[in-house]
């Protein structure tokens, strides 16, 4: 026995085509390769960063996880997010403005030495 399927039709949205090719005059290279200032509740690119890093300092156990008193490591995760990390510097190469670039930067190279300073055990 077949079912008989049926579609509704389809609407599709192209007013967008209009605006990508005709820019505006007032657009200008500044204000393309600039983020957006970070908007309560809006995700960008720095925040996004923040986030990985603020996730990868609870599993170093330098800070406790939300609703715990008590840090935890998770040493596997939170290599995974330095890796991680890496593999956007790398993606990114040449895409990011300089305080986009610096803050990566520092914030793997920051993260790098709390891991082997936390993971390595201490000679007593």
């Amino acid at each position: 026995m077949e079912k008989d399927i049926r579609f509704t039709e389809k609407k599709v949205d192209e007013s967008w085509k209009s605006t990508a090719s005709s820019p505006s005059k007032e657009s200008s290279k500044e204000e393309v390769s600039e983020p957006a200032p970070a908007q309560e509740g809006k995700i960008n690119f720095q925040s996004y960063l923040n986030s990985l890093g603020f996730q990868c300092l609870m599993c170093l156990g330098e800070i406790p996880p939300p609703g715990s008193e008590k840090p935890e490591t998770n040493w596997e995760a939170a290599k995974e997010i330095i890796e991680l990390l890496l593999l956007i510097k790398d993606k990114t190469r040449g895409n990011l403005s300089a305080k986009e670039e610096k803050m990566l930067t520092h914030l793997i190279a920051d993260l790098q030495l709390r891991f082997a300073r936390l993971n390595t055990p201490s000679e007593s």
